[in-house]
């Protein structure tokens, strides 16, 4: 799927402009970019996860030469999908959100009676 088939699909979805459409999803893919730019982690739940990773310098060979050459050490970024996503992809149902468990209510001291 495309940009454009992205933005087609949201307009018709739900009924505004391809106009409006591109300019939310700009908004969007842009603030995922400052975020993961700032090295933070941008999480969309069930969706995926957009962060930065650390490459370490390496050594390569030069597919024409044979000739061993130096890989620098370079930042990259990386998704990891969610459940719901992996799920959909994989033609499964989503896995059920277990409840969360509630505190046990707590009980009022009782002080002792002073004499």
């Amino acid at each position: 799927m495309t940009k454009a088939e992205i933005v087609e699909k949201v307009a018709a979805e739900i009924k505004i402009s391809k106009a409006a459409a591109a300019k939310a999803l700009a908004v969007i893919t842009g603030s995922i970019t400052q975020t993961i730019k700032a090295g933070g982690k941008a999480i969309l739940i069930g969706f995926g996860t957009f962060s930065v990773a650390q490459r370490k310098a390496r050594k390569g060979r030069n597919p024409q030469t044979g000739k061993e050459i130096k890989i620098a050490a370079k930042k990259v970024p990386k998704f990891s999908a969610g459940a719901a996503l992996k799920a959909a992809a994989s033609g499964k149902a989503a896995p059920a959100k277990p409840k969360a468990k509630r505190p046990l209510p707590k009980k009022a001291a009782v002080k002792p009676k002073k004499k």
